[in-house]
């Protein structure tokens, strides 16, 4: 119960925040963090594939009705969340029975920083190649993605650094 509870409250608190602070946000004209996906991110590693990604869908139109984005939240959150645990797998080995939610303390440091940078791009190309739907400019479109997924990791590695064991 208490599980569910700290799950609705994360995943409020993650849409409110994107909303009405980070969507209003745009430094250097490139980057506009996007960390209403940690709420994908640290939800228990079994956890129903089928469920995270009724939850990703829901989070990902919700951000589109206030973004003013029709589809492409939608679709780079259930890709990243239909990847999610083949990621999980590539950088960790979760004993059987196991069910931790991903942070520092579950995964280590490094495997931790590598499953957030890793699925943190794969939403942020997903993302800028949808909003840009061509192969004109893609140096810029490049340039976005990173500086993206740099400035959106480091505050959610930040964020999960506040995280108690």
């Amino acid at each position: 119960m208490i599980l569910l509870l700290q799950n609705i409250v994360r995943f409020v608190l993650l849409v409110l925040v994107q909303v009405f602070v980070l969507n209003n946000i745009r430094l250097l004209g490139y980057i506009n963090p996007y960390i209403y996906i940690l709420f994908i991110f640290v939800l228990p590693v079994r956890f129903s594939r089928a469920t995270t990604l009724i939850l990703a869908f829901l989070l990902g139109l919700i951000i589109d009705a206030f973004s003013n984005t029709p589809g492409m939240h939608t679709f780079a959150t259930v890709l990243v969340a239909f990847l999610r645990n083949p990621v999980i797998n590539i950088f960790t080995t979760i004993e059987e029975g196991a069910n931790p939610e991903p942070s520092f303390y579950t995964f280590g440091v490094i495997t931790f920083i590598k499953y957030i940078i890793t699925l943190v791009l794969i939403h942020h190309t997903a993302f800028f190649f949808l909003e840009i739907f061509t192969f004109v400019g893609i140096g810029q479109t490049f340039l976005r993605i990173f500086l993206n997924t740099l400035i959106t990791s480091v505050i959610l590695l930040g964020i999960n650094s506040f995280k108690k064991k």
